[in-house]
């Protein structure tokens, strides 16, 4: 039966992530955001890639902390969001945290008095945030698009990480949504090609 309304739909799946996610205790979310950033950086996505689109997580999301780090130390090169009118993203190039500083929504975004514009896509890999994935590798993320726009002109590899409990067989779409690749949990790794 086709569903009449997508965004409501969408939303309700929203705050049941949310919950799930909200009522993690401590400890068990920094155990399985530990493991879910181990294994995307123990993947051949995370090696062959030059340079890493990632973002800084907020409480809700699964720890980018592992990631940040590692790909500073590691020589690549790290690429952070920061957002613009119009729902929009740009990526920074990054070199130390020190660079970041409160932006839109009173996110960790890239100062653009410090840090070059990513002009080479070539050769990287984007870490998208999303509160739930599918098996096919849709995702919904908090609603508001900004990935669901950049994804549109990025022709690299997508990664998705999520919580096994989290990940759906299928979930509603749109015209614009775009998949991941791959999405990365605790347990196991989805590929989507």
């Amino acid at each position: 039966m086709p569903i009449k309304n997508i965004k409501k739909h969408k939303e309700q799946i929203r705050n049941v992530a949310k919950k799930y996610r909200t009522n993690l205790k401590p400890e068990k979310k920094k155990e399985l955001d530990i493991i879910i950033q181990e294994n995307f950086l123990n993947s051949d996505y995370y090696t062959n890639a030059q340079t890493i689109l990632a973002y800084v997580s907020k409480n809700i999301e699964i720890s980018t902390d592992l990631i940040l780090q590692s790909v500073l130390e590691s020589g690549k090169n790290l690429a952070l969001p920061k957002c613009r009118e119009g729902n929009k993203i740009d990526f920074f190039i990054v070199s130390d945290l020190s660079q970041l500083k409160k932006g839109f929504y009173d996110l960790l975004e890239p100062d653009k008095e410090k840090c070059e514009k990513l002009s080479d896509i070539k050769n990287s890999i984007c870490l998208v945030p999303g509160l739930v994935f599918d098996r096919e590798g849709y995702r919904l993320g908090f609603g508001k698009g900004y990935y669901d726009r950049f994804l549109q002109s990025y022709s690299g590899i997508c990664a998705g990480m999520c919580y096994c409990k989290l990940v759906e067989d299928k979930l509603p779409r749109g015209f614009y949504d775009k998949p991941v690749n791959v999405v990365f949990t605790e347990k196991f790794k989805l590929d989507i090609f």
